[in-house]
């Protein structure tokens, strides 16, 4: 039996967040092991009235919704009244003794109810307080709410999915929340880190929008970088279509079974000689429309065209085969989620984890995205019910069970 500790053992984590962006962060942290405590209002987050999503039916049950389930493992549930002072006070005293507090409400809200940064560090000077919010706490929107989708409106993400011209669209998973919260959860450990070389604590601001154009760091900061030059050089939002690819060496293409074979060959001068002798076509090397990149750019629909009937005439297994016998080309399957589960590479490092639920039975789930040598993650629990540990918390703070009861009776806890 492994007796390391976790990567955050010992590190206390209070989670007073919704729906995904901030739930997110706090999960990442439980599955390293640190202590997170969820608290909800008594009628809970409203992740868990997620029941149908885009028109499909995300029931669980007992009463449980894929969307809760997933964001929501390697956590304590407490429920508490905020509105009433005895709320607040319990999550003062949970402050105290508590390394970080996440919080993903629009700007004000923790600040009235006497939960916002300045509050919470005079009663903990080295407490790491995390904020998400949709557009950072300044600036003229910095009260206004967001969710994904506007995220990923006003980041420009949605003009990064289709070519030039296309209406916008959305990239699909909820991504602006996903990478969010991973980013939340970047900003925590690097202020745990500080805090522990500095002895201080910290306020740390993520936002939907700095989030979302990090994620497209690469593009944003090329295109700022070259903001001189003509637009037809730089259009960031320029994704060609398939049949316009103007690098054919890095593009996909449907094989005899339907399946399709994305190419990544960027260095195609590199590769051109030995990719078209393993497709068979090595009578393209004489022919000066495809000599260099420059050529086959110029000439891309006709080589496009001419690796469209190819591919179309083996499955993609045996291309996969020809390539790896042939070269160090970059190639990948275009896979569909549901496949993941099957994917060799997936199973062998445990991408997707197996859990016993207590309500679902075994079930797989996305797993921590890290592996540490000395300091394995774990999924310490599935998804709380509501208030499921509110009792256990308070007794840890030194309530005992006439105060929890005289709490019950004043409806502060469920």
């Amino acid at each position: 039996m492994n007796t390391t500790p976790s990567t955050l053992h010992g590190i206390r984590v209070i989670d007073w967040t919704i729906w995904q962006f901030g739930p997110v962060a706090a999960t990442m942290l439980g599955d390293l092991g640190a202590d997170v405590i969820k608290i909800e209002s008594l009628d809970g987050d409203p992740g868990r009235a997620v029941f149908s999503a885009s028109g499909i039916d995300r029931s669980l049950p007992a009463g449980r919704n894929a969307y809760f389930e997933a964001n929501q493992r390697s956590k304590r549930a407490i429920a508490l009244d905020l509105k009433q002072p005895e709320g607040v006070k319990i999550v003062h005293q949970l402050a105290a003794d508590s390394d970080v507090f996440i919080q993903n409400f629009r700007k004000g809200v923790a600040e009235r109810l006497g939960l916002g940064y300045e509050r919470l560090a005079q009663i903990n000077p080295l407490l790491v307080y995390a904020s998400g919010s949709g557009y950072g706490p300044l600036g003229p929107d910095a009260e206004s709410p967001a969710l994904d989708a506007a995220a990923q409106a006003r980041s420009g993400l949605m003009f990064a999915t289709g070519p030039d011209g296309a209406d916008p669209y959305p990239v699909q998973g909820v991504v602006g929340d996903q990478i969010g919260g991973i980013t939340l959860a970047c900003g925590i450990l690097a202020a745990l880190v500080a805090r522990s070389i500095h002895h201080i604590g910290q306020r740390v601001d993520v936002s939907h929008l700095s989030s979302s154009i990090w994620l497209q760091g690469l593009a944003v900061s090329m295109g700022l970088l070259t903001r001189h030059k003509p637009d037809s050089e730089i259009n960031l939002s320029y994704n060609p279509p398939r049949t316009d690819a103007y690098n054919p060496l890095a593009n996909y293409y449907r094989c005899a079974d339907g399946r399709w074979i994305m190419l990544a060959n960027f260095q195609a001068d590199r590769y051109w000689r030995s990719f078209a002798s393993a497709l068979g076509i090595a009578h393209l090397l004489d022919d000066p429309r495809f000599s260099d990149t420059t050529s086959r750019g110029e000439n891309r629909h006709q080589l496009i065209h001419i690796l469209d009937q190819t591919f179309a005439r083996r499955t993609y297994d045996e291309w996969a085969r020809i390539l790896d016998e042939s070269g160090d080309f970059i190639f990948a399957p275009v896979q569909s989620l549901p496949e993941l589960a099957d994917d060799p590479q997936v199973v062998a490092n445990d991408y997707l984890t197996q859990i016993d639920h207590p309500d679902l039975g075994p079930v797989k789930l996305a797993d921590h995205p890290i592996r540490y040598s000395a300091t394995p993650h774990t999924i310490s629990s599935v998804a709380p019910e509501l208030g499921q540990h509110t009792e256990e918390v308070l007794l840890e703070l030194g309530y005992d069970w006439q105060d929890i009861t005289r709490l019950q009776d004043r409806g502060v806890i469920l």
